[in-house]
This record gives C-alpha cells, structure tokens and sequence, in this order.
C-alpha cells in the first residue's frame, strides 16, 4: 500500500514539474490581463537573449504586437525556430516549452489560451 501511495506521489510531482502554468514560471514575462471560465489572455514582453523556464499552454491563439525571432525548445530536445511580423497570428495545441528570444528585438505577443470549458461558453 505504502508503495502505491509513493509511486501515485512520484507521478503527481513528476507529471506537475513538466507542466508548470507561465505565469507561475515567469511571471516577470506573463501577465494575465483577462480570465473567465472560457479563457485567459496573457500579455508576453521579453528582450533579445532572454529565455522562458520550462512552462506549458492549453491550446492558444498568438497575435504579435511586434516582429520577433524565436527558439521553442520541446520536452523531447527538439527545437523550433520561430519568426513573427507584426500582426501575425498562429493557433497551437497544448504545449510545453522553453522559449528564447534569438533576434534583435524585443517579444511582444498577446496569447489566448482556451479553457476545457469553452465549448460550454460558445453556447451561452
């Protein structure tokens, strides 16, 4: 029983170190400037050479204030190069990620992050 009892708290603390909320992570990067039960709305800000901790986003929707480059570093060591103009847009599933700033500019994005709930809210 004791085992069991350990193994479930392993998997629990295994489970929550890789999928740590943003704001949580980097919170000097992440501010949350709306939330309901439908979604949360991230402002992001960072500067060339910066980089993000280890953080997971439900399914989400970027809009780029500014033009940037970035790295995504996945779980699983792959890395994607990202680049935005101002006033792209991109859909991504959930994910978990290291992010890094590798252009001259600064990261300006708004990130809508959807909730489980938001079939629920597209019928109210």
């Amino acid at each position: 029983m004791f085992r069991k009892t350990a193994l479930a708290a392993l998997v629990s603390i295994s489970l929550s170190a890789h999928a740590q909320d943003a704001v949580q992570t980097d919170s000097d990067k992440y501010k949350t400037i709306f939330e309901n039960e439908c979604v949360r709305v991230l402002d992001y800000q960072d500067s060339p050479g910066e980089s993000t901790h280890q953080h997971s986003h439900p399914a989400f929707v970027l809009y780029a204030l500014s033009p940037f480059k970035r790295s995504i570093t996945l779980p699983d060591g792959k890395v994607l190069q990202r680049q935005f103009k101002q006033g792209d847009v991109m859909w991504s599933n959930a994910q978990t990620h290291i992010g890094t700033n590798t252009g001259d500019t600064p990261t300006h994005v708004i990130l809508v992050e959807t909730k489980s709930a938001i079939g629920e809210c597209a019928k109210k």
